[in-house]
Order: C-alpha cells, then structure tokens, then sequence
C-alpha cells in the first residue's frame, strides 16, 4: 500500500499538477464501483426472465432484445471511452454516466412497480395468448435500456482507469498502488456479481419484481452518492484533446513522405516536439514499423510554428506522436488473442448450464437442488479466494526473488491463464464424456424437453469452473493492467473499452463457431455434437475443439509476446528490475 496517502506533484511546463491521494480516496472509488456493480448487475442478470415473464415476451424477441441490448452495452464503451479522453475527462464522464445508469434503473423499476407500465398478469396461461406490452409500454421500457447503455457506455472504461489514476506513477509506492488496485477492484467485482447472483435474484424471482430491481436502483443511488462525496480527494486528470486526430495525421504523413529516405540516427534527426503541458511519458524511439518515421521526417517544405510544433500537422508529425502510434499497433495483436482465449470463458458460463440441467444437483441426501445458473458462482468463488493469496502473499515473494514489479511480467501472467483455460476445457471435456455415459447407463430423473439426467453430480462440475476462475484472475486481470500501462495516458478509457469490445466480439465468434459445428455435424457419423438433448451429442468433442483453438491462440500469443516491446523501452532495451524503472516508462 501506498504509505503517503497524499502526494503533490508541483506543476512544471512538461505536466499539470495533480494531487494523488492513494489509498486515502479508495474508499469512494471501490465503494463507488461495488454499489454500481451490485445495481447493473442486479438488474441485467436476470433481464431475460424479465422480459418473458412480466412483459410477456416470446423467447425469441427477449433473447434478441437482451443480445442487442448486450452487444450496444459493450461497443458503447468505445464512444464513451472516446468522449472522455477527448473532451471530459475522466471524472465527469463517470459522473454524467453514474446518473444516466441511475435514472435508466429506476425507470426499469417503474415498469415492475406501476401496472401500467407493463402487460397484465397471464398467470398459467400458454404464453402464446398473452397479451403483449402496447408501443407506449415498450417505449417507456427502451428508455430504461437506452439510459442504461449511456451509463455502461460511460462508466465501463473509465472506471478502472479513474481509480488507477489516483495513485503516483512516479513513486514506487505508486506503481505498488496501481497493481494491487487492479487485483482487488476485480475482487469487489466478482464479489457483487455472487451477492447479485444469489440474493438480487432470489428477490426478483420469488419475492418481487418491483422491490427486486429497485433495490439494485438503490445500490446506484448509493453508488452517485459514494462517487460525489469522494470528489475533494480525486486526482482528476485533463483531457489531451483527441487522440485518434494525431493517429491518422502520423499516419497519412508517412504515407505523403513513403518515397523519402529514412536517415541512419532518427533518434537524433526526427522532429519531435512534445507540447508543453502534454500528460503522455516521453517515448524513446524504437526500430518496429520504421516506415511510420517518415512522418517526423522535416523537409524544406516543412513550416515550425514559434512554439516549435508543425504548422500543418498533416504533413509533419512529431517522433513522440509516431512511438505512441507503434504503442497502439503493438497492442493489437495481443487484444486479439485475447478475444479467442474469451471463448473458453464463454463457454463456461453457457452450456455449463446445460450440463447441470442434465446433472444430480441435489445437495447430499436432501431434495435441495442447486439452481443451474446459479453454479457459475464456484467460478467466482474461485477467483474471489484466489486474488487475496495472489496479492498479499505470492506477489511480494516474487517480487523479492525476480526484482520485478509485480514479481513477473503482465504478458506472462495473461500466458498463465491462457494456459489454465487450455486446461479447463480439456476437464470439461473428461467431466462431461463421464456425465453422459451415466446418463445413458444410470439415469436418476428425466429432465424436461431436454433428455436423462445422469446420476454423476453436477459438483464435479466446480473442478472446471473453479479452474477458469483462476485463469481469469491471471488473464482478464492482467489484461485490463496491460492496456493501462501500455496506451498512452490520453488513450487509457479507449484502452479501458477494449477490454468489453474483445468480449462482445469474441460472443459473436462463439456464436459463430457454434453454428459451425451445428452445420458440419448433423450429417457426421458422431451426430450433432450439440443438441438440445445433451445425452444425444458430443459436447465434450466441442470442448476438445475449444481446447485446440486455445492452443494454436497460446502459439500466436506466444510469438506476439516475444515480438512486443514494452512502452518506454526503446531499441533492443531488456527489462530491467523494478528499482532500475523510470515512471511509466517501464516493462511492467
């Protein structure tokens, strides 16, 4: 932890001044954050029985609306992401989208509260002669999501980041501070979601609708309250203007300078003025992607104002502007072997409830069965025990053996978990080969419009599902450090997004996959691997096909970590030990 709780940074004509409080202001920002994933979480778990049981959906309609709604939720963060780096801020961004969340919740409450904000009652009516909600009912129902999305929008990328921001990067201290935030934000997270999970759900199901959503509207209320209070302590830092001008500008200069000569020494002949005030670390030059280094290439055409930036910046750009660009193609590659490794995990959160539907969930001798969607709390569980030892215990023995901050790499700790989903989905497989052969030869109960429920209990499920818990906690973790680190600290709500960007792209390739194989083999002499009688296919051959695609993913991670170069390091520059590091210019 960070000792000094508050730290001054005096302003000089390279930087603003900040005043970074550490831990002092954690409260609020952790607190903040808990109630808004107790409230969004609350409320969007269980939307669909929402949707199908009060608004009288059909399972098509509801399934879809809850997929847009979904997929708008995480591509929103890029343009919420964009907002704040380019013109608000951190701090009012997540302001403004903490009220906007707020107010789409509570009138998502109003929709259960009031009757006439929803279709009457069908009671055990066939759904197919219910009535439906009225265009007036819908619009009022959009709204609510429509709020929602601005505030998800806005407070997904920019949460994790507003919090790393309160601790000094130029203090050891500091960087200790940002890494242990990262690992116990994510601990509140899971925490909420399990408290979500259970006791929200338990209430919007068997007690009320109306109480169970307007208590995560309340969690949000505490959440506004928690996140203005704090506002004294923040260290709140200024928007750079837009970030994605300057990338294209690099961009088509070097493409109006590609028949120019690049000279022997660019470190010492580029043009590289770094504006005054400007919040980005100072990049040393590095040799990847030398065709870019003719942007910052000064001809006689070339006019310098008197503050000694370019006049026509479309023509001309600074060395510093062309390493941030290298920065953010450097990251590509490794976002998009994240976007495979999110396969695994949606799995796991996916036909793991099927294969409990078709499991022993009774508990013991009793007739308590544990609720199908309610086992992807051992998953949770299982990260939740897993970042405190991670943390406190195995990171400063670590530290101490590899004089490294965070005792290894970012990039090798995303390889661990990478790993440990390999191996989830290959003990997926193993469980449920195990789960069908019981079905067929010792079957306990029929499960209904799916098939035999086998006589294996669906505990043996928590091996798996613990293990992607602690891939999670190495990977996602590690991941959303990693574009932190590594954007350029006027990008880092952009780097925040992509995190929700990966996941909803990598939906659509397990979607995608799925129907694959869906289409290749009906007609095979296995069957189709997945039906809706589980018994009938062979999802275990899926998961082995999952498991497969997650090797050759950890190949192409492999050769992208080898090939990365970490923001800071310069040409051919190792890592070095912790105590060695300049502030944010390090391998982290």
């Amino acid at each position: 932890m960070e000792k000094n709780n508050k730290t001054a940074v005096v302003a000089t004509d390279d930087e603003p001044q900040l005043n970074y409080r550490g831990w002092k202001s954690m409260p609020f920002v952790i607190g903040n954050e808990t109630f808004e994933k107790l409230g969004t979480t609350g409320t969007s778990s269980n939307l669909l029985v929402y949707l199908t049981t009060v608004f009288n959906m059909k399972s098509i309609t509801a399934t879809t609306l809850i997929n847009i709604f979904s997929g708008t939720t995480n591509f929103a963060t890029l343009l919420g992401a964009f907002l704040s780096d380019t013109y608000f801020g951190r701090y009012k961004t997540l302001g403004f989208a903490s009220v906007a969340s707020f107010l789409g919740m509570l009138v998502l409450t109003l929709t259960a509260a009031i009757s006439k904000l929803h279709p009457p009652d069908c009671g055990n009516q066939d759904s197919g002669a219910c009535p439906g909600p009225t265009p007036w009912q819908l619009a009022f129902l959009f709204i609510g999501l429509g709020l929602m999305v601005i505030g998800a929008g806005g407070i997904r990328p920019c949460n994790l980041a507003f919090g790393a921001d309160q601790f000094n990067p130029n203090t050891e201290s500091g960087k200790k501070g940002i890494t242990s935030f990262f690992n116990w934000y994510y601990f509140t997270f899971t925490f909420a979601m399990m408290i979500s999970l259970t006791v929200i759900v338990y209430v919007q199901s068997d007690v009320s609708w109306a109480w169970g959503l307007g208590i995560p509207a309340f969690m949000m209320f505490l959440s506004c309250a928690m996140f203005f209070l704090g506002s004294r302590l923040y260290a709140k830092v200024k928007p750079d203007g837009s970030p994605l001008a300057g990338t294209v500008q690099v961009f088509v200069a070097a493409i109006k300078k590609r028949h120019l000569k690049l000279p022997e020494e660019p470190w010492l002949t580029l043009h590289n003025h770094i504006p005054k005030n400007c919040i980005n670390s100072k990049l040393p030059h590095t040799g990847q992607f030398r065709c870019l280094d003719k942007a910052a290439i000064m001809t006689p055409d070339d006019q310098i104002k008197s503050d000694g930036s370019a006049i026509n910046p479309w023509r001309l750009s600074s060395m510093q502007k062309v390493e941030e660009v290298k920065v953010l193609i450097r990251v590509i590659p490794i976002w998009a072997s994240a976007i495979v490794y999110y396969v695994a995990l949606v799995q796991q959160q996916t036909y793991v409830v099927f294969q409990a539907l078709q499991s022993d969930r009774r508990v013991g001798n009793t007739h308590f069965k544990i609720p199908a969607a309610s086992y992807a709390i051992f998953s949770m569980l299982g990260l939740t025990i897993w970042i405190p030892i991670y943390d406190r215990i195995i990171v400063p023995r670590l530290q101490r053996l590899t004089k490294k901050e965070g005792g290894i790499t970012i990039l090798q700790r995303m390889a661990i978990g990478m790993i440990l989903a390999i191996f989830t989905m290959i003990i997926s497989g193993i469980i449920e080969d195990k789960r069908r052969s019981l079905a067929l030869s010792r079957p306990v109960g029929l499960e209904q419009r799916r098939g035999a429920i086998s006589s294996l209990s669906g505990l043996w499920l928590i091996p798996q599902l613990s293990l992607i818990g602690f891939s999670e906690a190495f990977t996602i973790i590690a991941e959303v450090e990693f574009y932190y680190k590594q954007f350029p600290e006027n990008m880092r709500s952009i780097g925040g997004s992509l995190t929700f960007v990966g996941y909803a792209i990598s939906n659509y390739l397990s979607g995608f996959l799925i129907s694959m194989v869906h289409r290749f083999t009906k007609g095979a002499s296995t069957g189709d691997w997945l039906p809706e009688d589980l018994n009938k296919g062979r999802l275990d051959y899926f998961y082995y096909l999952v498991a497969a695609l997650g090797l050759l993913n950890f190949g192409f991670f492999l050769l992208c970590a080898k090939w990365y170069k970490y923001k800071g390091s310069g040409d051919g520059a190792p890592e070095v030990a912790m105590e060695k590091l300049n502030p944010e210019k390090s391998p982290v």
